[in-house]
């Protein structure tokens, strides 16, 4: 078996990021800042705030955080998309009322949306971005492989199948709904997986010496899990991506690019 460690990579980028925001503050006098709405508290969302504001820490970006009703956010994105020192927002799901969530995210001004949640996004969602950095990294081939993705998530499936096939890969989607979804798995050369339901890949699924990629997250008495069934990790002729430290060290990474080019953007405007 060979690991597909996204967090070995995410150090060589985290180590670049550093140096583009020390240029940004030492030279064009930019200091980048996120600042992330939350509407409701939930221990997952807890450690993904930590997360992306210890990362910030680490490569000398401020993150703020905004805690709010949900019946308040639009009045605070609006002010924040004002805000010149702020230079990426995001809105952190879940809301408490998830039917908002579309009108809201759109609120964030596309210059700012640095998670790529609004219909006018101009950058590459995190998660997707990572999968094809994960993938690069590791000197995967897409081109002529049976490219199977499984799920059709706003998040991670639709972003990622526009990517796949902008970048001329064929790419067959399916979902945990899908009949007769094994004999789909098991023709593929390379399937990434993002449902969100634990267990939903099995060894089983998977042909001889594939590569696979689990970027599904679900919780599990109190655990954060993915979508491929423990089990699969006893074959020993898979590319595969661990049980923690693939997919998602690189979607942070991907994030704060994000937030970086957006402060790069304001250089002339300093």
């Amino acid at each position: 078996m060979k690991l597909l460690q996204g967090s070995e990579l995410a150090s060589f980028i985290k180590e670049r990021q550093a140096k583009q925001v020390r240029a940004l503050r030492q030279a064009h006098h930019i200091f980048p800042k996120l600042a992330i709405v939350v509407t409701i508290e939930h221990p997952a969302i807890e450690v993904y705030m930590r997360m992306k504001t210890q990362y910030g820490a680490e490569i000398l970006i401020d993150v703020e955080i905004h805690r709010v009703k949900q019946a308040e956010a639009a009045r605070l994105i609006k002010q924040l998309n004002d805000d010149k020192s702020v230079q990426g927002i995001i809105v952190q799901l879940p809301l408490e009322n998830p039917a908002e969530t579309d009108a809201i995210v759109d609120l964030v001004a596309p210059e700012k949306d640095v998670d790529a949640l609004g219909k006018n996004a101009i950058y590459d969602p995190a998660t997707p971005l990572a999968i094809m950095w994960l993938l690069a990294g590791y000197n995967v081939e897409l081109q002529g492989k049976e490219v199977v993705l499984v799920g059709r998530g706003k998040l991670v499936g639709a972003p990622l199948e526009k990517m796949l096939k902008n970048s001329g890969i064929a790419v067959a989607v399916v979902d945990e709904t899908t009949d007769n979804l094994a004999e789909k798995t098991k023709k593929a050369d390379v399937i990434v997986t993002a449902t969100g339901s634990p267990g939903v890949i099995h060894a089983d699924m998977v042909k001889q010496g594939a590569v696979v990629v689990d970027a599904g997250v679900a919780g599990e008495q109190g655990k954060t899990i993915g979508d491929l069934d423990v089990a699969i990790y006893e074959r020993d002729d898979l590319i595969i991506t661990p049980q923690k430290g693939g997919v998602g060290p690189l979607t942070i990474c991907a994030l704060f690019d994000n937030l970086i080019r957006a402060a790069q953007g304001n250089i002339e405007q300093a």
